[in-house]
């Protein structure tokens, strides 16, 4: 079978990105034929792609890597603006969030990925197709498709409905509901994601047409290894980071302007200190560096964690707008410089360029920490370490993970925003190591898919509440230090449980599946009306 997907930005990084290189690579191995159009500038270093295509001599051009040809990535050529949900940086490009670009900027992105999809279409007949987030991808692959009869189905993924859709819903909701009306299917990493969904488009009936499609984990890479050999994964992994860094030239103004651009050199020294330390605990967090994903609770509750476990060392994986602030907290934590962490609270969320937005959880653990003057003491005392107990390693390449993991004894997913599903939880799972989640969004069906295999006592430990009366910040420190300090043979029994659950819940190949189900469900909507031909709303 021939399945076009069209995402529209990179293939590693973050969750819909790593989605979509997943997703991908489970259709080849599946025997089908992808035809994938994105923004990726290095397709041709991913092992599944065999052709890249671009439009950046003035027409279509597609080079063959190797033959057979199974995977196709197509970048298409925009007028210098991608339009995106979160704020970053992209090399080569302007990237600006949706809000922020004008209806006509917006026009032209999607016209110029419309003429792209139409002529892979007519080059590659697709059989089915998916489209990636509630704008634009929709919209894209409607007008691309009208009157091709090639089916198509509409993952939706968090970021678009809740940074774009959901906070402007007089702009976006048109081109969201333009862009759902021809899908033969909606996938949703979780029922949290359907009802949001539903509820923002105001439309009860596209319950009909929607399917759980969660993101899925590569069980044969992503598994558990006993303690020697996780150090050695580790240790493998900064040594190939060490090279990488040697091997990489000075790297030019765009590069160094994005935001997916890692230093190398970075990462391996950050790496090989940590698999140079064997009676070190290790937990990770693994995420964009941005304040709703929660960062800020996690640094917060290292200091109680170390109280109770002083071996405990937190493996910080993730890059964004916030790594600046993140390591100033850290700093004055670390100097007990309360000042200097009280204007970083303050400023909240201005400090990865948004508006002023105090750190609201944040500021109750401190105000309360505050009223006790031998607590206070102590946290302080245990924050002085912080330097040492806390390792950023900036962005990690997906695949890197699998030698990450392993060797962590829990992760920790405190996003304050809802979640479409939780892959790095699963991940970790998948690895043995226990996730500790934010209790809300697609995170909380995660944890609790998880927990009705693990036993009784652990079960607790898997989610926290994230409101503002659950004090996150103890809750996590609560929860991290009960694993920490739980029997071996409940800790055993647990991590063999969390590993089994992945192995049999979530697989890509399963998520392949899925994907082309949902795209072949036997008819569109009667009503749904044709794709369009004028622009979007002015």
């Amino acid at each position: 079978m021939r399945v076009l997907i069209f995402h529209g930005y990179l293939l590693h990084g973050t969750g819909s990105n790593v989605y979509n290189a997943n997703l991908a690579a489970a259709l080849v191995q599946l025997g089908h034929e992808v035809h994938l159009l994105c923004q990726e500038r290095a397709a041709d270093e991913l092992p599944f792609v065999d052709a890249v295509g671009d439009w950046d001599g003035g027409s279509l051009a597609v080079r063959m890597l190797r033959e057979p040809v199974r995977c196709t990535v197509y970048r298409p050529a925009l007028a210098g603006l991608l339009p995106v949900y979160v704020a970053d940086r992209y090399a080569g490009i302007e990237a600006r969030p949706f809000p922020d670009c004008s209806d006509e900027e917006v026009a032209a992105y999607v016209e110029a990925n419309v003429r792209a999809v139409r002529e892979v279409v007519a080059r590659a007949r697709p059989d089915v197709a998916l489209a990636n987030h509630l704008v634009m991808s929709p919209l894209i692959l409607a007008r691309a498709l009208a009157g091709s009869r090639v089916p198509y189905a509409v993952k939706i993924h968090g970021s678009a409905l809740e940074y774009t859709v959901a906070p402007h819903p007089e702009r976006f909701l048109p081109p969201a509901r333009e862009g759902l009306a021809g899908a033969h299917g909606i996938l949703v990493g979780s029922g949290h994601t359907e009802e949001r969904l539903v509820a923002t488009l105001g439309d009860p009936a596209l319950r009909g047409r929607v399917r759980l499609g969660p993101p899925g984990v590569d069980v044969a890479r992503f598994g558990p290894r006993p303690p020697a050999e996780a150090r050695a994964g580790l240790q493998a992994l900064a040594a190939r980071l060490a090279r990488a860094a040697e091997a990489e030239a000075t790297p030019d103004d765009a590069q160094e302007r994005s935001a997916f651009a890692r230093d190398a050199g970075e990462a391996a020294a950050a790496l090989a200190d940590v698999a140079a330390r064997p009676q070190d605990r290790l937990v990770a967090f693994v995420g964009k560096l941005i304040v709703s994903k929660g960062i800020d609770l996690l640094v917060a509750a290292w200091p109680l964690v170390l109280q109770r476990e002083p071996r405990a060392r937190l493996v910080v994986v993730g890059f964004g707008a916030y790594r600046a602030a993140l390591e100033r907290i850290v700093e004055a934590l670390a100097a007990g410089d309360l000042a200097a962490l009280d204007a970083l609270v303050a400023a909240g969320r201005a400090e990865e360029g948004g508006p002023a937005a105090p750190l609201q959880l944040l500021r109750a653990f401190l105000d309360e920490l505050a009223a006790d003057d031998d607590a206070r003491a102590r946290y302080l005392a245990a924050a002085a370490t912080l330097r040492e107990r806390i390792v950023l390693t900036g962005r990690l390449d997906h695949d890197e993970l699998v030698d990450l993991l392993p060797a962590c004894e829990a992760l920790v997913v405190p996003s304050t925003f809802p979640e479409a599903f939780g892959m790095v939880a699963a991940e970790g799972a998948a690895c043995g190591a226990l996730p500790i989640c934010a209790g809300h969004s697609g995170l909380a069906e995660v944890a609790g898919t998880l927990a009705q295999a693990i036993p009784a006592p652990a079960r607790p430990w898997l989610a926290f509440s994230t409101a503002a009366d659950g004090d996150p910040v103890r809750a996590i420190a609560a929860r991290l230090t009960a694993w920490l300090e739980a029997p071996p043979e409940l800790v055993e029994e647990t991590r063999t449980q969390l590993v089994a659950t992945v192995r049999e819940r979530w697989s890509w190949e399963g998520v392949a599946r899925g994907m082309i189900a949902a795209a072949q469900l036997s008819a569109a909507p009667a009503d749904a009306p044709e794709a369009s031909a004028d622009g979007l709303r002015r």
